[in-house]
């Protein structure tokens, strides 16, 4: 089994599905995968994928991990007496080889239901993928890249930076994953006094004793679209949904579901003092962060006093590039994915499960970097861009 624990996922994945079962209960979902990657073949993985799916859907969370959800200062407990009666449904997920090679994956189903598939099956994906094609790993390859990216993280200008794991989904392997976290963990330091601020994994956040990191992801404010009151509120929508969860904590707002101008008109001073900072995930990082400290300072809020979170394809030297653009100014955090998690010299795959209808209507994301965005619905995806005054490149 590759996934031995419903815990080995996202932090978002929970605190999402928190919101879902204390506000949209009854919402019913649709996610597709995508391989971003041209002529990767996984349909003679199929039944190998299939099979860890079963696996996957015959866990159960172990009480002693009960009680760590629990100890989270975010985690309500009614939530997870849900949780300890929580399995996965095979019946909402179809994985079905495709005459191209390629795989379709289409998960349906009560959101809260189908919200922990995504992370996990993912992770899957690309485990049988490349334990298939490169049954002789060089890992003394990854070893190396790790230790170079460490040594220049321990550069004497950056004691003050601070780097999170949120390479789950993309992993070259979970045994990998494992290892990479213990290395960054022993070399740089962990927690509020290292380098090493934690990761978005669960599992490895509690078996490691580590921080777990995240707050929401693209298919919340996606979700919105439907669920909302109409659609040109549905970020503000999400906004104060999730404000009305969790009253200030996990503040940090995803900031190009919209489109990054649609974004500051609806991130009001409201919002701007409500919520701890803001998530870069698509488009040019300098110029978002610089936007984004100017939209502080012009709704009289210090940036001093916020975090601009970076997650976009980061690589160790463009993060410190960021981290030298930017220290001093406002405070920062790194999220690290595949770079981190896939860097054995071989080429990563880049693969998404994304939520494309909910409740019986298409939604979409308007990311700011073309061809990040998922919707089959072109018609929607013009009326969105409408409704938000969007620019067709977007």
């Amino acid at each position: 089994m590759i996934i031995t624990s419903l815990l080995d996922t996202d932090l978002y994945k929970f605190t999402m599905m928190q919101v879902v079962l204390h506000q949209f209960p009854g919402a019913q979902v649709e996610y597709r995968f995508k391989c971003r990657n041209p002529g990767v073949e996984l349909a003679p993985f199929v039944d190998e994928i299939r099979s860890e799916i079963k696996s996957l859907c015959s866990l159960s969370f172990k009480e002693v991990e009960l009680v760590y959800l629990r100890s989270l200062r975010f985690i309500k407990s009614d939530f997870v007496d849900f949780l300890g009666l929580f399995r996965l449904n095979e019946k909402y997920i179809h994985v079905t080889p495709l005459l191209t090679g390629e795989i379709e994956i289409v998960i349906q189903g009560p959101w809260l239901h189908t919200i922990l598939f995504e992370i996990p099956v993912l992770a899957i994906v690309n485990e049988v993928y490349f334990r298939n094609t490169q049954r002789m790993p060089n890992l003394m390859q990854g070893r190396e890249r790790l230790e170079a990216k460490i040594i220049q993280l321990q550069s004497e200008d950056l004691h003050a930076l601070k780097i999170a794991d949120y390479g789950t989904r993309r992993r070259f392997s979970k045994a990998w994953h494992e290892e990479v976290l213990r290395v960054l963990a022993g070399r740089l330091g962990a927690g509020p006094n290292g380098i090493f601020a934690g990761t978005s994994n669960v599992q490895f956040a509690y078996l490691l004793g580590l921080t777990p990191l995240g707050t929401m992801a693209h298919e919340y404010l996606q979700a919105c679209q439907a669920l909302g009151p109409r659609l040109r509120d549905s970020q503000v929508f999400a906004f104060e949904s999730w404000a009305r969860e969790y009253r200030g904590d996990l503040g940090i707002a995803l900031s190009d579901v919209y489109g990054f101008n649609a974004f500051l008109r609806d991130f009001d001073m409201y919002f701007c003092k409500l919520f701890d900072g803001a998530r870069h995930d698509s488009g040019d990082p300098f110029a978002w962060g610089e936007r984004m400290l100017a939209h502080y300072r012009s709704n009289r809020v210090d940036p001093l006093t916020k975090t601009l979170i970076f997650s976009d394809g980061l690589t160790v030297p463009r993060t410190i590039e960021l981290f030298r653009q930017f220290n001093g100014r406002c405070q920062l955090a790194f999220g690290i994915g595949t770079n981190l998690t896939n860097d054995l010299g071989y080429e990563p795959l880049q693969i998404v499960i994304k939520m494309v209808r909910c409740n019986g209507q298409p939604v979409a994301k308007l990311s700011d970097s073309p061809g990040k965005g998922m919707c089959e619905d072109q018609n929607y995806l013009a009326y969105l861009r409408q409704v938000f005054e969007i620019e067709e490149s977007a």
